[in-house]
C-alpha cells in the first residue's frame, strides 16, 4: 500500500441492539483512533427494522459522532441482507464487517487494519472457540467442515463475515446476483491475498442472541445451496449404484431381499425429490427477482445521492 490517505467503511448489521450500541461505539473508536493519521472511516450502520430504542440511540450516536450514517430497512430482511445492504452502499478503500453486540471484539480490527497495510486483500476472523453449549459448537464444526468437502469452489472453515477486504474484494462480491447473498462464501470464491486471525468469540453484553436453532439450521441449509451442487450430483451417483442393482436384483434375489431393495429405492427417490424441489425452490425466487434488502428513505441519513437500487434491492419513495 501506499502512503496515501486511505478511507474505510464500517459496516455494523443492527437489530435491536439499543443496549450494546454506546459500548460498541466507545470501543469501535478507541480502536480506530490511532489510525486517524491517514485513514477516514465511515461508520455505516445498518438498522434491520429494529422495534427497540436502536434507531433512536444511532440518531444519539451519530448527533456526537458524524462519521455515522444510519441506513433503515423497509422490514426485517435479516443478517445477510443487512451486510449486502452495506456492501452495496460502501464507498471506502476498504470495507469492515462486524456485528454490534461486541461478539467479535472490535479491538481486532487494528490487527485487521495492519494486515492490510501488509498488503492483504482479505483479513478475517477464524473462530477458534465460542461462548456456547458444546452441541451447538459440534453442529457448527461438522456444517463449516462438511460444505469445505461438498462445497464446489473453495470454503474456508470457521470463518463468519467478521472480516476487512479491499474495494476490488467488494466490488467482485457484489458481482454475484442470489436471493440468499452468502458473504462468507463469495470471500472465499473471489481469491486474491488473504489471511485469518484466530480468535474467541466474546459473550454478547447484553440482550439474548437473534439467531436460534431454527435459525441456524435454516442458515446451514441455505449456506450449503449457495456452495455447492453436491447434493444434486449425489442423485447421480447413487443412481448409477441403484439402476444396475435393480436390474440384478429381478433375476437374483429372493421376494424378502428384493422388499428391502425396493424400500431402499423408496428413501433414495425421497432424498432426491427433496434435493431437487430444494434447489428449484431457489431459482424460483431468484427468476421472481424480489429485492433482497428495501431501505427506508425517511428513517435512512445517508444523502439521496449515494442510494441506489443494485440488481436485488431497491429503494423506497
Amino acid at each position: 500500500m501506499t502512503s496515501a490517505r486511505k478511507t474505510m467503511t464500517v459496516i455494523c448489521p443492527v437489530h435491536n441492539e439499543a443496549l450494546n450500541l454506546p459500548v460498541f461505539h466507545q470501543r469501535l473508536c478507541d480502536t480506530l483512533a490511532p489510525f486517524g493519521a491517514d485513514l477516514d472511516c465511515e461508520l455505516l450502520f445498518v438498522n434491520n427494522d429494529s422495534s427497540d430504542d436502536t434507531l433512536a440511540v444511532l440518531h444519539d450516536l451519530r448527533a456526537k459522532d458524524p462519521r455515522i450514517e444510519i441506513i433503515t430497512h423497509a422490514r426485517n430482511f435479516g443478517y445477510q441482507a443487512s451486510v449486502l445492504c452495506g456492501l452495496v452502499h460502501a464507498t471506502g478503500d476498504a470495507t469492515v464487517i462486524i456485528d454490534a453486540d461486541c461478539e467479535d471484539p472490535p479491538e481486532m480490527l487494528a490487527t485487521f487494519i495492519e494486515r492490510w497495510r501488509q498488503g492483504y486483500d482479505i483479513v478475517y476472523g477464524i473462530r477458534a472457540d465460542r461462548p456456547e453449549a458444546a452441541a451447538i459448537k459440534a453442529m457448527r464444526k461438522l456444517f463449516y467442515r462438511l460444505t469445505h468437502h461438498i462445497a464446489d469452489w473453495e470454503f474456508i472453515i470457521d470463518m463468519a463475515e467478521f472480516s476487512l477486504f479491499t474495494r476490488r474484494v467488494r466490488e467482485q462480491v457484489l458481482r454475484v446476483s442470489s436471493t440468499f447473498p452468502f458473504i462468507r462464501s463469495e470471500l472465499a470464491y473471489v481469491g486474491f491475498k488473504r489471511i485469518g486471525i484466530p480468535y474467541a468469540r466474546q459473550p454478547r453484553l447484553y440482550g439474548a442472541t437473534h439467531y436460534n436453532l431454527l435459525r441456524m439450521t435454516q442458515f446451514a441449509v441455505a449456506g450449503i445451496l449457495s456452495a455447492s451442487t453436491f447434493p444434486l450430483r449425489m442423485i447421480v451417483y447413487l443412481g448409477a449404484l441403484l439402476v444396475p442393482a435393480n436390474l440384478l436384483a429381478v433375476f437374483l434375489l429372493a421376494d424378502a431381499h428384493l422388499l428391502r431393495l425396493l424400500v431402499l429405492d423408496a428413501a433414495v427417490g425421497l432424498t432426491a425429490a427433496a434435493a431437487l424441489s430444494t434447489y428449484v425452490s431457489r431459482i424460483y425466487k431468484d427468476s421472481v427477482g424480489r429485492p433482497t434488502f428495501i431501505v427506508d428513505r425517511q428513517r435512512t441519513t445517508l444523502a439521496a445521492e449515494r442510494l441506489f437500487e443494485p440488481k436485488r434491492s431497491r429503494v423506497t419513495s
